[in-house]
């Protein structure tokens, strides 16, 4: 079943396929799959619902998310893939999160399904946030568990189930699907490596959860592109990859996937949150990635067929 069937109606223009749900998610692909290839964006949302209401202000929320990840990553159905960008922001609910990763102290009531705090929920940065990075607190009192599960419902499970029916569409379509999952971090937490500018951060650093979400071919081709285009690539250190990798891969039955995380002193400036010089260079850099990752993953598909 064609995956706009499944999420609702969609609009053709272009040569490609787009489905909207306000304020929620866009989901951009070509009308006819060419590539095995999924992208997201799941931290670049700057929609804050009403209903939002905390101790922390605006421009610091802001800072938390993956602002313009979106935008450098926007041409991937022209290379065949499809592009799911979230609208609503990490710090109302996070999509990158388990659904039992919840501290149960942020609610007001008794919370009636399985809590499994993990590090993330235990460091304040669970599915519901309890700190805003650094160490800002969100709320003031516990939130009604009404309210997280309407966050749930309305967010939370629209954005998983427009991945997993991509993905799954993908894998059924040809029999692989290789899912790249887009962020960025700030400059401050990047690990060691020389960097473009003398600075002592990577420029990227790739998540495969220690080799356990993809194949080792697709961290390679990855890391060998960027570095070729003169970045500085770590792996693993510091970021290995969450929720969203963890439970759409599989790579023993050809689901791969592989997180990205882009240091965003190369193209924003940190303080006043606008663009700088290097943005347009890098988002060229990035329809190269992804034209790379397209003709791999095809590569692939000729090559077994033969």
């Amino acid at each position: 079943m064609p995956i706009g069937e499944v999420l609702g109606p969609d609009v053709v223009s272009g040569g490609l396929r787009s489905l909207s749900i306000p304020g929620v998610l866009t989901r951009v692909c070509p009308i006819e799959p060419v590539s095995p290839v999924v992208l997201d964006s799941p931290h670049s949302g700057s929609l804050y619902p009403s209903d939002l209401v905390c101790s922390v202000p605006r421009m610091s929320l802001r800072r938390a998310e993956d602002m313009y990840v979106e935008e450098l990553f926007a041409n991937a159905p022209k290379f065949g893939a499809i592009f799911i960008q979230a609208h609503f922001p990490r710090s109302y609910i996070d999509p990158n999160r388990a659904l039992d990763d919840l501290d149960p102290d942020l609610l007001s009531s008794d919370w009636p399904y399985p809590v499994q705090m993990g590090e993330k929920a235990r460091l304040g940065h669970g599915l519901i946030w309890r700190f805003c990075p650094p160490d800002l607190l969100m709320y003031r009192d516990p939130l009604p568990s009404s309210q997280v599960r309407r966050r749930i419902n309305e967010y939370w499970r629209p954005y998983h189930d427009c991945l997993h029916t991509s993905i799954e569409y993908i894998h059924r379509r040809f029999g692989e699907v290789w899912h790249l999952n887009c962020h960025s971090m700030p400059s401050s937490s990047g690990p060691g490596g020389l960097r473009r500018g003398g600075c002592t951060q990577a420029d990227f650093v790739l998540g495969d959860r220690d080799g356990t979400s993809c194949g080792q071919e697709f961290r390679v081709i990855v890391a060998d592109t960027l570095q070729s285009l003169g970045y500085a690539v770590a792996i693993n250190d510091p970021y290995k990859g969450v929720e969203l990798v963890r439970a759409y891969s599989n790579p023993a039955v050809a689901r791969h996937s592989l997180q990205i995380e882009i240091n965003r002193s190369i193209y924003m400036n940190e303080r006043t949150l606008q663009k700088n010089s290097g943005f347009e260079d890098l988002k060229a850099d990035l329809d190269k990635l992804t034209a790379v990752i397209a003709d791999f993953a095809t590569t692939r598909l000729v090559a077994a067929a033969e």
